[in-house]
């Protein structure tokens, strides 16, 4: 299959099927006349790189994880793709903590009572006589 053609099975660009074959996650045999050639699976290949780049996996974690990723269909990797994923959910567990932390004390800082500035902290304000 041509670049053409697996941009158009896939809806990916040209562009990104070069720059995936340039990372290393992607290979296509070149014919005789330098046209790229990628095989059959490469589409199914594409679907799982680009679903795992969907659930928040970088490409650098797809990297690592690649040989998980190329056996997704076998039932003995099955596990190892489930501990992939509930510890990528526990990243986002940790960020979505962070955020809600971080929105707290924003919306502290918007709260009528707060310092004149809200980008003072309490203790700025009172050395200021602010408070």
């Amino acid at each position: 299959m041509q670049i053409g053609e697996m941009a158009q099975a896939t809806g990916l660009s040209r562009d990104t099927l070069r720059f995936y074959e340039k990372r290393g996650l992607l290979r296509a045999r070149r014919g005789a006349n330098g046209y790229r050639d990628y095989p059959p699976e490469a589409a199914d290949w594409l679907r799982y790189l680009r679903t795992a780049q969907q659930l928040g996996f970088t490409l650098a974690e797809i990297e690592a994880d690649m040989p998980l990723l190329a056996a997704a269909g076998d039932p003995a990797t099955a596990e190892l793709l489930r501990a992939a994923l509930a510890r990528k959910l526990g990243e986002i567990d940790a960020r979505i903590a962070g955020l809600t932390q971080l929105r707290g004390e924003l919306a502290r800082r918007l709260e009528p009572e707060a310092a004149a500035c809200p980008l003072r902290g309490e203790a700025d304000a009172a050395q200021l006589n602010l408070a």
